[in-house]
């Protein structure tokens, strides 16, 4: 008897459910993507797609599309705040294709999602057409018939399959619909993200050195850490700079700034940044950011959470993104393999699968914002020292990361323990 073909329901058209939906089409799987906007697009700026997630996607046969949007870094580099010089460097480019069989590039969002929506989208690509729906905005997901849930939009209309997927991001409504409670935690960091024209960089002898070979590069200093690379292959160089904040959470999550606020913060750092920010196209944001506790309820009979929506992390990893891609092709795969009667059984496999590396990722994410963020010191001379054989920050970077591994690592459940004590302090409330 021929397997039978699921259909799926996802709700969020961002990077990890448009995954997931390619994904599952290649599987033979029939897929509704809700999009809550008017129009399918990704907001924000650039992207660093490590080798655990490019090998995903160069696997399912998207290679050529991201050769053509792709930027490759040479090299990985950390600086010190006060004078720029280089605490540690990390080759990238050639280096990460052997060792780890896939590359590290960068993308504009945008344009990595627009791959991921044209491959929904391509007549050509195996397995059912993907629907597509706009403005669909989710209100509650109904499991009264156990094995085939819906999704309500709040528009009144009803959207049924075998399954149904939150990829709704940080502020997920299905994943309020199955648990019930709300554990979104503000991280005490801000984040300033701005985009600056490549071209202004080269003219300026100040900033030409950006240029000498495209690196991904942090800057480190005390309660603030930032970072920047090219997208685009150098039309703009890409930046975001993180700093400690009390900003009172009824003031929203994002608050219209200037650019002068951040030279300002940056006032006694390397005068290179001031140069570089003098050049940043206005107007400029700062977003607050939040993440998930970590929470073992991925999945509610056939309703499971994906991405964002699963383990929302603070950015100080540059995996959430690549994190919800192991998402979807972990749910892919597990549910290529069943008939109806195993799509619970498949769901819990999934979450079991992703659930403890996942996680892992997530500590690992609040922890290096100490790392990042000391004030001059001791531990600071520590860390600087640590960097010059620079394997990574954290005890999952990066032979375990990159690799994709969904194995422990001998010292991993150390490890989480603390990282559940290095993020207690933002996780309370």
């Amino acid at each position: 008897m021929a397997r039978h073909i699921h259909s799926v329901v996802i709700a969020g058209g961002g990077l990890g459910g448009l995954s997931a939906a390619y994904f599952l089409r290649m599987a033979g799987i029939r897929v509704t993507v809700l999009e809550q906007a008017d129009e399918f697009g990704e907001v924000g700026a650039g992207i660093q797609t490590a080798p655990n997630a490019s090998r995903i996607l160069i696997e399912n046969g998207l290679r050529p599309q991201l050769e053509a949007i792709k930027t490759s870094p040479t090299f990985q580099v950390r600086r010190r705040w006060s004078d720029g010089s280089i605490l540690g460097i990390r080759p990238l480019g050639d280096a990460v294709w052997r060792e780890h069989g896939a590359p590290y590039w960068h993308f504009h969002r945008a344009d990595l999602h627009r791959v991921l929506l044209d491959a929904c989208a391509d007549p050509a690509t195996p397995g059912p057409d993907v629907h597509l729906c706009t403005s669909a905005r989710v209100k509650s997901v109904d499991q009264s018939v156990g094995e085939q849930p819906a999704v309500v939009t709040e528009d009144g209309r009803r959207f049924e399959a075998d399954v149904v997927i939150g990829a709704d991001g940080v502020r997920s409504q299905v994943r309020e619909e199955i648990m019930g409670s709300d554990d979104l935690r503000f991280s005490g960091q801000m984040v300033f993200r701005v985009m600056v024209p490549g071209e202004s960089l080269m003219k300026d002898p100040a900033t030409r050195f950006l240029w000498d070979s495209f690196h991904s590069t942090m800057w480190l200093g005390p309660r603030l850490h930032l970072v920047h690379y090219f997208i685009r292959g150098g039309e703009y160089l890409n930046l975001g700079a993180a700093l400690q904040s009390d900003i009172p959470l009824h003031d929203g999550w994002t608050v219209d700034t200037t650019v002068d606020e951040l030279v300002a913060a940056l006032a006694t750092w390397d005068s290179r940044l001031t140069s570089i920010l003098k050049k940043v196209e206005e107007p400029v944001a700062k977003w607050a950011l939040f993440a998930h506790r970590r929470n073992p309820v991925w999945v509610d009979g056939h309703v499971a959470l994906l991405g964002d929506a699963a383990h929302a992390m603070v950015p100080f990893q540059a995996q959430g993104a690549s994190q919800a891609i192991e998402d979807a092709h972990v749910l892919a795969r597990e549910l290529s393999v069943v008939d109806k009667g195993g799509i619970e059984a498949a769901l819990i496999r999934y979450a079991a699968r992703r659930y403890r590396r996942a996680g892992l990722v997530q500590e690992a994410s609040a922890q290096n914002r100490n790392f990042y963020q000391m004030p001059d010191g001791p531990e600071q001379v520590a860390r600087d020292e640590k960097l010059r054989n620079f394997q990574g920050e954290s005890h999952i970077s990066y032979d375990w990361l990159w690799s994709g591994s969904e194995e422990p690592m001998s010292s991993g459940y150390a490890f989480a323990n603390g990282g559940q004590s290095a993020i207690a302090s933002w996780q309370k409330g």
